[in-house]
């Protein structure tokens, strides 16, 4: 059964880009060495992410569509969270820092559970970023990913 509220992935995606200041510096190194196919789709990140992203993009000679949205403490990653919500996104990529505590941590988890609620793949780490934008998934025609379910499993 397909929902008309699904998007098919055979098109241009709406990537969010995310990563806290300890993390940044992976994030741009991540975008750079994805650039050729990051530069092919839509790039929905934070402030200071986003802009990072773009110089080093335009360092490279990279034309990327990149939108900024507020800096993460500032409601960047509420308004992320947002999109999701709305379905404008169809992959995050947020790189959290971990080892230090944040103080927008309420901001943080609300975007994870809203990607997970809304069935947005999200990948947290590098690796896990790689292995979700090279997926064969995203170029069949016949795909659209099934709706979390939320119902209790009865026996």
């Amino acid at each position: 059964m397909k929902n008309e509220n699904l998007i098919s992935m055979n098109k241009q995606l709406k990537i969010a880009l995310v990563a806290h200041d300890n993390r940044k510096a992976d994030m741009v190194e991540w975008a750079v060495f994805n650039a050729d196919m990051l530069s092919r789709h839509k790039l929905i990140c934070t402030g200071t992410t986003g802009s990072l992203i773009q110089k080093a993009f335009e360092e490279k000679g990279v034309d990327a569509d990149i939108t900024c949205m507020n800096s993460g403490p500032l409601g960047g990653d509420a308004e992320i969270a947002a999109l999701v919500v709305r379905k404008q996104i169809n992959l995050a990529v947020f790189l959290i820092d971990d080892l230090n505590a944040q103080p927008h941590e309420a901001d943080i988890q609300m975007l994870l559970r809203q990607c997970r609620i809304h069935n947005v793949p999200i990948a947290c780490n590098r690796y896990s970023a790689d292995l979700m934008i090279t997926s064969t998934l995203w170029d069949k025609e016949d795909y659209l990913p099934t709706e979390p379910v939320y119902r209790k499993y009865n026996r």
